[in-house]
């Protein structure tokens, strides 16, 4: 029998979609101040892109990401989907500092409590900035006018819907080793993934009445980050479970194992590692389009279908 895998590292990155680059760019570049450090494509649609923002390292644990469906209809979540984002910062200041600014942004923040505070974006995919005790190193990008103590700092969590939420519990603990709870009460049904050197939540709430729809705004997938070279043993964990699975998928900068857990969910355990310099000098990161060796050959008809991003958001060195 395989040894057991090692514990699951918090979140990986989450996934969502978006109709808009451009729009997509200039919000968590210029707004939310975040690094681009990944500009590269969907390698299962090659003409999408995927859109990679993080702290200043690219570090796994703070990559929000995007496939650009070009003139996307916005989406609904329901049953079975991600409604909501969350993000930590360190302070109570910090939240009265991202309400003034969201609010000059016109995004409407609202303060859930002391602790709390929720908006959307320009999609209407929701966000939340929460303030944790938790032990993880922050995870910071630098931007002039937003000051390090008040930055975002790394996924917090994320909140789903699900109408018998119970029937994710034993995959969530027996298989990927979650712990049940992790938020105060009246936070839904809570699981916590916590490694040696970082965690994150996963919450499920009563899904509303209407359908939910993929479309902009709406999380695609959520990514739980686990060691390098485990994916092998990982796999074959689930699968010995019984959820049906991708197999390891090679993405280049991570591998990738996919499969939806019961409440419906698409999950995907993704390697902390080789990580976005394997391609592009740190310094430079998402500084141009950057393609895995095998679609390499295709770089010319892939970037003429791509969405221009030139002078859009934050600038570092070259034009993002």
């Amino acid at each position: 029998m395989s040894a057991a895998p090692p514990p699951i590292e918090g979140l990986h990155h989450v996934t969502c979609i978006t109709g808009d680059a451009r729009t997509n760019v200039d919000f968590y570049t210029r707004v939310m101040g975040q690094r681009l450090v990944k500009k590269s494509v969907n390698q299962d649609d090659p003409g999408v892109y995927h859109l990679f923002y993080a702290d200043e390292e690219g570090t796994p644990g703070h990559d929000l990401t995007f496939f650009e469906y070009r003139g996307a209809k916005p989406g609904t979540a329901g049953d079975g989907m991600v409604h909501t984002v969350a993000f930590r910062v360190a302070s109570p200041a910090a939240l009265d500092f991202w309400e003034a600014r969201l609010r000059g942004e016109g995004r409407d923040p609202r303060r859930a409590d002391d602790a709390s505070l929720r908006f959307a974006d320009p999609e209407g995919l929701r966000l939340e900035l929460r303030v944790e005790d938790v032990p993880d190193a922050p995870l910071v990008a630098v931007a002039d006018d937003i000051p390090p103590e008040v930055a975002l700092q790394g996924f917090a969590g994320v909140r789903a819907y699900a109408a018998q939420p119970d029937r994710s519990g034993p995959v969530l603990r027996r298989v990927l080793g979650l712990t049940a709870g992790g938020l105060g009460a009246g936070e839904g049904a809570t699981y916590s993934a916590r490694g040696a050197a970082r965690g994150a939540w996963i919450a499920y709430d009563p899904p509303p009445a209407v359908q939910g729809q993929p479309g902009a705004g709406t999380v695609h997938h959520v990514a739980w980050a686990i060691p390098f070279d485990s994916e092998h043993r990982w796999n074959a964990t689930v699968r010995a479970a019984g959820a049906h699975t991708s197999g390891v998928v090679d993405r280049f900068y991570f591998r990738s194992i996919y499969f939806r857990e019961p409440s419906g969910v698409l999950f995907e355990l993704a390697t902390i590692g080789p990580g976005f310099g394997v391609d592009e000098d740190p310094a430079h990161l998402g500084e141009t389009v950057a393609l895995p060796p095998f679609l390499e050959p295709l770089r010319e008809r892939i970037e003429a279908e791509l969405t221009p991003l030139d002078g859009v958001g934050r600038q570092r060195g070259r034009a993002a």
